[in-house]
């Protein structure tokens, strides 16, 4: 079975005489290759091969393979085919041999984008060598695959500790990940830029992610997230026209938006299944349960007040409005000026004046 990057950065790495890490993410497969590379050559200084896979052939690298390195005192080659989807496509045949009697002096790096699974090539590779995935990881089977924002947060907040000797705080990982987006290599640098506003005990909290990574339009959204979810749907319409007139289009703010009333559907989920099987179970325990975390000290109160005022009527239908505000961005209201209207529609379904607080 193929190992995913996080994993195979986080333990002591396999040698297999083939290795194939694929996907479309850089800065995983770069760590991978270092990782590797250090496994493979105890010495920095000790040169290793790679071959170009747009312009390779099979005889050049074989012979590297076969050939008993002076410098490694072990004896053991390192031969790297980068960008070799095409190397793959034209040389299937002698790789699928190799793998199956591979040289045992020597590593063969194959870096495609793509590895399809009902190949022999890759059933084979999974019997003798070692495939490691370098993408965003995905929860889910088949086209219901999602993100797995959780596992990309955890990532964050481990990189953020080993490597900018920063206390990244899991909640603002979250924030940090919605702003950015799973492109790794973009994380580690706002992350990298994150760690010189670090407060005093070296701790990088929601609020500066804010303030940080994305200037005033993060914060322009962020107050928007907050006035949709209080149910203030006037400033919510006013956040909205400011960000639309400096140039944002209504689709890049659904994430954040649904992502903060996500939350408050979890919640109400745990506090009627809580009820369903007679338990007793308090706001605060549902909102934790839904992902809101205790700090800053006002968080808590702010969400269970946020989550009152929407009811429990509504807040119950939250996830069938976002699904279909989010299908009506992606077809009927696909225009800026329709999908405005879809954004207000929700905001207005939200409006504190529509209903009498009533909790959950």
């Amino acid at each position: 079975m193929a190992v995913h990057a996080f994993e195979y950065l986080e333990q002591t790495p396999t040698l297999a005489p083939v290795v194939v890490v694929f996907g479309d993410e850089p800065f995983l497969k770069r760590l991978v290759l270092k990782r590797l590379r250090a496994r493979v050559l105890p010495d920095d200084a000790i040169p290793f091969a790679e071959f170009d896979g747009t312009q390779a052939e099979w005889r050049d690298v074989f012979d590297e393979l076969c050939t008993v390195s002076l410098f490694n005192a072990a004896g053991t080659r390192l031969a790297v085919v980068a960008q070799a989807d095409d190397f793959v496509r034209d040389h299937r045949a002698r790789l699928e041999q190799y793998v199956e009697q591979p040289e045992r002096r020597a590593v063969l790096v194959l870096d495609v984008n793509t590895w399809p699974s009902n190949t022999r090539l890759y059933k084979l590779v999974e019997q003798h060598g070692l495939p490691v995935e370098c993408r965003a990881p995905q929860t889910g089977e088949g086209k219901q695959k999602n993100l797995d924002a959780r596992r990309v947060a955890d990532w964050c907040v481990r990189w953020a500790r080993d490597h900018h000797k920063t206390q990244l705080a899991r909640n603002a990982a979250a924030l940090l990940l919605e702003l950015t987006g799973p492109e790794f290599g973009l994380l580690d640098q706002e992350i990298a830029k994150l760690a010189l506003f670090a407060g005093p005990d070296g701790a990088i909290s929601e609020q500066i992610v804010r303030d940080v990574v994305g200037g005033w339009r993060a914060k322009t959204a962020w107050e928007l997230v907050d006035a949709v979810a209080s149910g203030d749907s006037a400033e919510a319409l006013a956040q909205l026209d400011r960000l639309l007139l400096a140039g944002e289009h209504p689709n890049a703010l659904l994430g954040p938006i649904s992502w903060s009333l996500r939350r408050f559907a979890a919640a109400t989920r745990a506090f009627q299944r809580a009820e369903r099987h007679r338990q007793r179970m308090a706001l605060p325990e549902a909102l934790e349960k839904a992902g809101f975390f205790k700090w800053p000290p006002d968080a808590m109160r702010k969400a269970e007040a946020n989550l009152k005022q929407m009811g429990r009527r509504r807040a119950a239908l939250l996830y069938r409005w976002l699904l279909e505000t989010d299908l009506a961005l992606k077809g009927s209201h696909s225009s800026p000026e329709m999908a405005r209207f879809a954004l207000e529609r929700l905001f207005v379904q939200l409006d504190r004046r529509l209903a009498a607080p009533r909790t959950p």
